[in-house]
C-alpha cells in the first residue's frame, strides 16, 4: 500500500496527463461489493443485499469504479468499461433498459479512463480526452444540449468535440468536470446554485465556473458542490441547509466560496445526504454537515456546519462519502466505515448504525474506493 501522498503528488500526475502522458488508472485489484443490491448493482448475479464485502467475480483487473443510486460502472485496466445494476433509465449504455445483475460490456472499446455515477445517468472520459454520457437527461445533466425525460440517452454519446476533458463527477442531476487545463465546468440541474455560477439557471451544456485553471480535486453531492484548488483551498456552493458547505452558517451559495484560509487540503467527498469528508496533507480526516445518522464519525449526531477533525490520527488516505454512511482507507491498507448500516452497506456483518469509524475485517490490502455519493451500496478494490 502506498504511503499518504498529498496534494502535490495528484497536481503532478493531473499535469503529466495535461502533458499529454495518459497512464493506466494506478490501481487495479479484484473488486468487492456490499450493501443494497435490490436492483443487482452489487454485480453478484442476484438481488440480495450483502453485509459483509463478498468478491464480484474472480479477477484482479478492476482499475476504476463507480456508484450511482442503482446502478454501477467500472473500468478495467485494459481500458474496457463495464456495467450492471438498474436500467430503467439507459444507465448502463447498454442500448436497453434491461436490469443486468453482474458486470456487461459496454462496447468493445480500450480506451477509457474515468467514470462517474448520478442518479440514473452515467459519464466516463477516455483517454483520448473525450467525454461522454447517457441515461436519464431530464434536466440536461448529460450536457448534450438538450433536457426532458424523452432526451435520455441509453449507449454513450460524445459530449461536444473536446479532446481536454480530464476528471468528472455526478451529483443527483447535474455534473462537474475538469479540463486538463485545470478548468471547472458545470450543467444540468442548478436550483440550488449548486453549478457554481453565481445564479440558479439550468444547463444542458457545459458552462465554466470564473476564469480559473487551479482546480484539481472536486465531488458533487446531491445538490452541492465542493472542491479543491492546486493551492491547496477548499472551496464550496449550492444548498447549505444543514451546514454541508463548511462555511460556519446555513446560508446558500451559487458560486465558489472558500471554507476557511488553509492550503493543506488535499481529498474531498460529498454524500447526498449533505454532509462532507475531507483529508488534508497531514492525513488527518474531517467532516461537516449532516449527522443524525452519525455519517460525521464524531461519535455522535451533532449536526456541523465547518470542519472538525474526526479523531486524532494521522494516516487517513482515501475517503468516499455514499448517501448517509462512508468509508475510507489509512495508508496501512485498513477500510473503515460509519454512518447508516440499515442494508448492510457499512461491511460490519451487520445493519447497525455507527457513529464513528470501526475497521472492516483485518484486511491491510485494501486500495481504492469507488465513487458512490448517491449508493446505500459501497465498492473497493483489494490488492493480491
Amino acid at each position: 500500500m502506498p504511503s499518504y501522498s498529498g496534494v502535490w503528488t495528484l497536481v503532478a500526475q493531473m499535469q503529466a496527463e495535461a502533458a499529454g502522458n495518459w497512464p493506466k488508472p494506478p490501481f487495479q485489484g479484484e473488486m468487492y461489493a456490499w450493501g443494497d443490491n435490490a436492483n443487482g448493482q452489487l454485480g453478484l448475479n442476484d438481488t440480495v443485499k450483502r453485509s459483509s464485502p463478498v468478491q464480484v467475480g474472480s479477477l484482479a483487473t478492476w482499475a476504476q469504479l463507480a456508484i450511482g443510486s442503482t446502478h454501477t460502472i467500472a473500468i478495467k485496466v485494459d481500458g474496457t468499461l463495464w456495467s450492471w445494476g438498474s436500467s430503467n433509465q439507459g444507465q448502463l449504455g447498454l442500448n436497453d433498459t434491461v436490469n443486468r445483475s453482474s458486470p456487461v460490456q459496454v462496447g468493445a472499446l480500450t480506451t477509457w479512463y474515468q467514470v462517474a455515477s448520478g442518479s440514473a445517468f452515467t459519464l466516463a472520459t477516455k483517454t483520448d480526452g473525450t467525454l461522454w454520457a447517457w441515461g436519464y437527461n431530464g434536466n440536461g445533466q448529460l450536457g448534450l444540449g438538450d433536457a426532458g425525460a424523452l432526451t435520455k440517452r441509453s449507449s454513450p454519446v460524445q459530449v461536444g468535440a473536446l479532446t481536454t476533458w480530464y476528471q468528472v463527477a455526478a451529483g443527483s442531476a447535474f455534473t462537474l468536470a475538469t479540463k486538463t487545463d485545470g478548468t471547472l465546468w458545470s450543467w444540468g440541474n442548478n436550483s440550488n446554485g449548486q453549478l457554481g455560477l453565481n445564479d440558479t439557471v439550468g444547463r444542458s451544456s457545459p458552462v465554466q465556473i470564473g476564469a480559473l485553471t487551479t482546480w484539481y480535486e472536486f465531488s458533487a453531492g446531491s445538490d452541492f458542490s465542493v472542491a479543491i484548488k492546486t493551492d491547496g483551498t477548499l472551496w464550496s456552493w449550492g444548498n447549505n441547509g444543514f451546514g454541508q458547505l463548511g462555511q460556519n452558517n446555513t446560508t446558500y451559495r451559487s458560486s465558489p466560496v472558500q471554507i476557511g484560509a488553509l492550503t493543506n487540503w488535499s481529498r474531498i467527498s460529498a454524500g447526498a445526504g449533505k454532509f462532507c469528508l475531507a483529508i488534508k496533507t497531514d492525513g488527518t480526516l474531517w467532516s461537516w454537515g449532516y449527522n443524525d445518522f452519525g455519517t460525521l464519525g464524531q461519535n455522535d449526531t451533532v449536526r456541523r456546519s465547518s470542519p472538525v477533525q474526526v479523531g486524532s490520527l494521522t494516516n487517513w488516505y482515501q475517503v468516499a462519502a455514499g448517501k448517509y454512511h462512508c468509508i475510507a482507507t489509512k495508508a496501512d491498507g485498513t477500510l473503515w466505515s460509519w454512518g447508516v448500516g440499515g442494508n448492510g452497506q457499512l461491511g460490519l456483518g451487520n445493519t447497525t448504525y455507527r457513529s464513528s469509524p470501526v475497521q472492516v475485517g483485518a484486511l491491510t490490502t485494501w486500495s481504492r474506493l469507488a465513487k458512490m455519493p448517491m449508493s446505500d451500496s459501497s465498492l473497493a478494490l483489494k490488492t493480491t
